[in-house]
């Protein structure tokens, strides 16, 4: 199947490349079907999710690993079964949705709401963690390290 894209033109995908959204994103409700394109080969840490139902909607999302080895998401009992996580955590992925101002370090995460993916189902959920320490828009500038 083809897809024009926000990013990298007319791509191609196959089914088992889409995620699918049953509740749809936050303010996106109506789209539930997106495929994830990498700006780097072999790399999750920066993704576009195209949207497969509007080729106008597309968010960037990255891994939030790479950005900080310590974040440590935790799902709700409500999120597991609809993840169909009850009983571990291991085929789940977290991307945080990253808003790109024209500096990179004004640029922000959204550590507090991540999407949470079932690597085998495909299926995934944007979620509201409990953790005070992440916040909706946190300053990429934080994790860019300095040279001295």
């Amino acid at each position: 199947m083809e897809i024009k894209t926000q990013y990298f033109g007319t791509v191609s995908y196959s089914e088992n490349e889409m995620i699918y959204f049953p509740e749809g994103l936050y303010g996106f409700a109506n789209l539930k079907k997106y495929v994830p394109l990498t700006f780097q080969e072999n790399s999750d840490g920066l993704i576009s999710l195209q949207s497969i139902e509007n080729e106008k909607i597309s968010f960037i999302i990255m891994n939030p690993f790479h950005l900080y080895s310590d974040y440590n998401p935790v799902l709700s009992e409500e999120d597991k079964v609809h993840l169909n996580a009850s009983t571990c955590e291991d085929n789940v992925s977290y991307y945080v949705i990253c808003v790109i101002q024209d500096s990179m370090e004004n640029s922000t995460v959204n550590l507090k709401s991540p999407i949470a993916v079932n690597t085998e189902s495909r299926e995934a959920r944007q979620v509201i963690l409990e953790n005070p320490l992440y916040q909706f828009r946190h300053p990429l500038r934080d994790f860019i390290k300095r040279e001295k």
